[in-house]
């Protein structure tokens, strides 16, 4: 797994703003599936971070939730 950069958190952060802004609910499912990926990175690249590990798992929970109600 590849140590997320600052771009791709950047890249998130706006993506979810435009989100919010105007963006078809299909592509929702998609961004939390981006998110809980980064989310997931991040925990691996930060090990022994038990927080960093829960936020991970419960964004991936989020994500698949939403991925199968697709």
């Amino acid at each position: 797994m590849s140590r997320p950069s600052i771009a791709e958190v950047s890249a998130l952060i706006a993506d979810l703003a435009a989100f919010h802004q105007n963006r078809p609910p299909g592509e929702f499912a998609e961004l939390m599936a981006r998110k809980a990926d980064l989310l997931e990175r991040i925990a691996t690249h930060t090990p022994g971070d038990t927080e960093a590990a829960e936020v991970a798992r419960l964004a991936r929970e989020r994500a698949d939730s939403l991925a199968s109600t697709d």
